[in-house]
């Protein structure tokens, strides 16, 4: 492997991205940060009048707590593993967490309990629709509260100049939208397509399916997902293959 390839990484500009550089780090790489998300809170606090409440991330927990939600005796679901964590270190009760970490999974996981039940749905206003869908077509009353809205922060794409020129070796993309804000702050620089190339000829990192197809959708090609919707699985993956 080369000497401290440099991979770009694109977590918010928080204690997220602080572990995520870390982590980088100790596996002997030169991240690149460029934080293509940033909450931008709506001031909602997720509806107390719902027989399940579903939570699907940390940040939208933090907004909860801090908002002075009281889950009121429902049955609270975190979509994942980080997203309980979140939960219960605010002092929630965590009732339900699938087996697989993400909306599917959740969907498969509360389909037989739902029908005709109110279920509130609380996330960032880039959700996924198969969550809504798969739980309305199991029959619950399903209502969604925005706790936040994701944009592209000022000073975004600096990893998009270096892809474009092609001095990153790989890119690690932790959902679609970090994808689509990439592609579109390449657009916005006239760059896009130097972009692409350049992703094509490194390692592309993809933290899960979705975010795969969505890659690939838009032209560039995924290199590693990791086993688990997990930033350091996808590092090591990433390195290994730097490493081959």
């Amino acid at each position: 492997m080369m000497t401290e390839p440099t991979i770009a990484v694109f977590r918010p500009d928080d204690d997220r991205m602080a572990r995520a550089t870390e982590t980088l780090e100790s596996l002997g790489a030169a991240p690149v940060p460029d934080p293509m998300l940033a909450v931008e809170p709506t001031g909602a606090s997720p509806r107390t009048d719902a027989d399940y409440v579903v939570l699907t991330s940390k940040t939208g927990v933090e907004l909860a707590a801090d908002a002075g939600w009281d889950p009121a005796g429902a049955t609270v679901c975190a979509i994942g593993a980080s997203t309980a964590d979140a939960l219960d270190a605010h002092g929630y009760a965590v009732d339900v967490v699938p087996d697989e970490y993400s909306s599917q999974g959740l969907v498969d996981r509360l389909a037989s309990d739902v029908d005709g039940v109110r279920v509130e749905v609380a996330r960032s206003d880039h959700g996924s629709a198969v969550l809504l869908d798969g739980l309305e077509a199991a029959g619950a009353y399903v209502h969604e509260t925005v706790l936040y809205r994701l944009v592209v922060p000022d000073g975004a794409g600096v990893s998009v100049e270096r892809a474009a020129a092609g001095t990153l070796d790989a890119a690690l993309f932790t959902s679609s939208l970090t994808v689509e804000n990439f592609l579109d702050t390449a657009a916005e620089r006239g760059v896009r397509e130097a972009a692409i190339d350049g992703l094509n000829d490194a390692v592309v990192g993809a933290i899960g399916l979705p975010t795969k197809e969505t890659a690939e959708g838009l032209g560039v090609e995924v290199d590693v997902i990791p086993d688990d919707a997990d930033f350091a699985q996808l590092a090591r993956a990433a390195v290994d293959v730097l490493e081959s």
